[in-house]
């Protein structure tokens, strides 16, 4: 999927325009912060276990916060939580607060397919979600290519190639993250139309100049985070980390009050992980 979303020639003119919107309207300096109602500060569960391929996998982070109002600052962390992971044989993996908000584990065993349920009890409530870890093909080759950009130079688009498996429906998400960018770039995507074929991911942007290094997170995801990221990301402008306009439910059920819900998403996934110096 190429990653193309701001520079097409629609893209640039809107550009101009706002540009020219903002020049005509400098003299009004007042910011206005809306008096907007305060929601229930819900409990919000990062918690991704990552398998990067050539690793053991051991070492894993769930990171427990609490919403914030709109114009705060920060993001209240939650202490005093008590987390665990345990697989479908039975065993159990405890992730200890090593600072307020960030859980850690250090003896994890990924294993592909296994079905992995999370459960974190905090404020008197308990929290599950159930997943199994997904498998990604390896990336067999990274090439890079310049493409025609008739409103200006041309850009550098950086590919990834990898063989999708042909006996299953798979789903994938990729996270691009470089110097220029406050926040990771992702894209998902699936084999609907490709299966059992050679897919390449491709990225572009115009920032993306030779020297600068481009940090890659290829994931293999389950159908259902496939369908809860798609749906952040339209919704919050392709920036999952920005404000949403409605709460999206992800897989956490509150077992304690089904009403009190939390956010977030519980997902395991093997990955592959990538350092390309754009040439």
């Amino acid at each position: 999927m190429l990653r193309l979303k701001k520079y097409n020639l629609k893209s640039k003119a809107f550009t101009l325009f706002s540009l020219l919107f903002v020049l005509l309207f400098l003299s009004c300096d007042k910011v206005v912060e809306l008096d907007l109602e305060t929601g229930d500060p819900k409990i919000v569960i990062d918690a991704e276990i990552i398998w990067e391929k050539g690793t053991s996998g051991s070492e894993q982070t769930i990171k427990i916060s609490r919403m914030a109002p709109y114009y705060s600052p920060t993001t209240p962390k939650v202490s005093g939580a008590q987390v665990r992971v345990e697989n479908s044989d039975g065993v159990i993996f405890t992730f200890n607060e090593s600072e307020p908000g960030l859980y850690k584990c250090t003896n994890f065993v990924p294993a592909i397919d296994m079905e992995y349920k999370l459960f974190v009890q905090v404020d008197g409530q308990t929290l599950t979600a159930t997943e199994k870890l997904v498998a990604v093909p390896p990336i067999e080759r990274v090439d890079q290519e310049f493409m025609a950009d008739i409103t200006g130079p041309d850009l550098i688009v950086v590919s990834f190639y990898y063989k999708d498996p042909a006996d299953q429906v798979n789903y994938y998400l990729t996270d691009y993250k470089t110097d220029f960018l406050a926040y990771p770039d992702y894209s998902p995507s699936s084999d609907e139309f490709v299966n059992g074929n050679e897919i390449v991911e491709k990225y572009a942007d115009t920032d993306l100049k030779p020297g600068k290094v481009l940090d890659i997170t290829h994931r293999g995801i389950s159908k259902n985070f496939f369908n809860y990221m798609n749906l952040i990301l339209q919704a919050s402008s392709s920036n999952p980390f920005g404000s949403v306009p409605a709460n999206i439910r992800g897989n956490i059920i509150n077992t304690t009050d089904t009403n009190n819900f939390a956010l977030g998403y519980f997902r395991l996934c093997e990955a592959n992980h990538i350092i390309y110096t754009v040439k």
